[in-house]
């Protein structure tokens, strides 16, 4: 028990920074960008990408470093670990999630309780999530097939700038993130997402998850690489 108490733990505290990081720079871009979107845009995407590299190379060994449902998910489904474990991450990520919009908009003295009016909708914003959810997990996946080559290091980098690209190649600004999707519907701020948009986000995201999963199952089969 205590070793799950550590991984769970090790889960919360990612995924809270993860939304301070997400929400936080995001209040903060919208505030000095003046109304200039695409600055306030690149200055949420280094700040994400740069905060998912840290805290994946601190926590990954310690609990994969998930911070993501739609990871555990895929985890769980390739059996890498048992399903009370799976749904125990699952709960501690969207509860770490909401702590951290909450945490976030307390810094900035934000209301700490709110609903985004940011609405989200349509087949390019759904075909978006897919899509950055597929490519995110074809990172993870990948990374770990090249293990022990790849550390968990180079692990954080390589998502980092995926999803860094991501957020521009995107409809959507690549959330691929269901606990992350969950807990931005609960700020007004640049980085919200209303509440109805959520459903559609959260299909597309577990949609692109487990098709990835299912393609980099076959395609990183062992003995079927050439030589």
């Amino acid at each position: 028990m205590p070793v799950v108490a550590r991984r769970l733990a090790a889960e919360a505290l990612g995924t809270a920074f993860l939304l301070m990081a997400v929400v936080g720079s995001g209040i903060m871009a919208e505030r000095l960008a003046n109304g200039n979107t695409a600055i306030a845009l690149l200055a949420n995407t280094i700040a994400t990408g740069a905060a998912l590299m840290v805290l994946i190379a601190i926590f990954a060994p310690l609990s994969g470093a998930h911070f993501n449902p739609a990871v555990t998910l895929v985890m769980a489904v390739r059996r890498q670990m048992p399903p009370a474990l799976a749904l125990a991450y699952v709960l501690v990520q969207v509860a770490a999630a909401v702590a951290g919009v909450w945490l976030a908009h307390a810094m900035f003295a934000a209301p700490v309780i709110e609903a985004s009016r940011h609405l989200r909708d349509g087949p390019a914003q759904w075909l978006s999530e897919f899509i950055a959810t597929f490519g995110l997990l074809a990172t993870i996946l990948g990374a770990i097939a090249l293990k022990p080559a790849v550390t968990s290091l180079q692990v954080g980098a390589l998502v980092g700038l995926y999803i860094t690209a991501a957020y521009w190649f995107t409809a959507s600004t690549s959330f691929a993130n269901p606990a992350v999707t969950l807990a931005r519907a609960l700020t007004d701020s640049f980085s919200g997402i209303a509440p109805a948009s959520v459903p559609g986000f959260l299909i597309a995201q577990l949609a692109g998850a487990l098709a990835a999963s299912a393609l980099f199952g076959w395609l990183l089969t062992p003995g079927v690489q050439e030589t």
